[in-house]
């Protein structure tokens, strides 16, 4: 099959943009090439990786060493993949163990982290905040009147699980959920103590539900983020609000404000559907978007 371009991306101006990317799964031979082409097109652009790199720490390290030598700023947030420890994984720790080694490895290559200082990035309409997230799920995108416990019962029942149920260990937390809850707790302190500079917000997650509401298997969403961060698109300055997880790349406007959603994803998905918006995505730049 032939590799498509990297994105339109390559012919754009040489002004400094801010690109992002997430799910690039580069245990997949066919991804690796493409993110081996990855280039910025000029000196000063930025790009945000929205998760999901790798599940190994040292094919982390190898993509995001190398973007970090091409782009003049590279901001990483966790992926659930990112924090899965399978017993071949020559890195055998898990939970809140896990995140904070993948967030030493990235500091050494100088890499930004949710636990950094959010960075400002100049643009033309003037600076806007990176504010990298880590915020994983709670189940509470589950079907309507049913308890977690149902929905996840019932995910079961269909053969429809994520992997997070054997892979994602949350140790020390009593759960997912509980180490959701307080990251969300600490993030949002500190935004409420930010200025009005407008956000740029990177998760892996959506930040709302209804990016879920076309997945293939509904009963997925539970998987897909939390109700607790519904409105921080309202509270908050948000210019723009970056993500992936779902496979699904598109934009939406919520409440007027743009929602990015830029998976490559595996290459069964997208060597179907090609590359429509291109691999990265231009966040910053004027483009039409849906509403739903």
């Amino acid at each position: 099959m032939t590799t498509p371009a990297v994105g339109r991306w390559a012919t754009a101006g040489p002004r400094a943009r801010l690109l992002a990317v997430s799910d690039l799964h580069v245990g997949y031979a066919e991804n690796w090439a493409l993110v081996r082409q990855l280039r910025p097109s000029s000196d000063e652009d930025w790009l945000l990786v929205a998760g999901d790199v790798a599940e190994r720490p040292s094919d982390l390290e190898a993509v995001l060493g190398m973007l970090a030598g091409r782009f003049a700023k590279v901001v990483w947030v966790p992926g659930n993949h990112e924090l899965w420890c399978r017993r071949n994984d020559p890195v055998q720790l898990r939970g809140e163990q896990r995140y904070r080694f993948l967030v030493d490895l990235c500091r050494t290559l100088g890499v930004v982290t949710p636990e950094d200082e959010y960075p400002i990035f100049e643009g033309e309409d003037g600076p806007v905040r990176i504010v990298p997230l880590f915020l994983l799920y709670d189940y509470t995108f589950r079907p309507e009147g049913t308890t977690a416990a149902q929905a996840l019962a019932a995910a079961y029942a269909s053969g429809v699980v994520c992997s997070d149920e054997f892979f994602l260990d949350p140790e020390p937390y009593a759960g997912r959920a509980a180490w959701c809850a307080e990251r969300v707790r600490l993030t949002e302190g500190r935004l409420a103590a930010l200025d009005d500079t407008p956000m740029i917000l990177v998760n892996h997650f959506p930040l709302v539900r209804q990016p879920t509401d076309v997945l293939r298997y509904p009963v997925f969403a539970q998987w897909c983020g939390t109700v607790r961060t519904a409105d921080w698109h309202r509270r908050f300055p948000v210019r723009a609000v970056v993500y992936g997880h779902l496979h699904i790349p598109r934009r939406d406007l919520f409440d007027g404000v743009p929602f990015e959603e830029v998976s490559l994803g595996y290459p069964r998905e997208w060597q179907v559907r090609g590359l429509p918006h291109g691999l990265l995505r231009d966040v910053l730049a004027p483009h039409p978007a849906r509403t739903p």
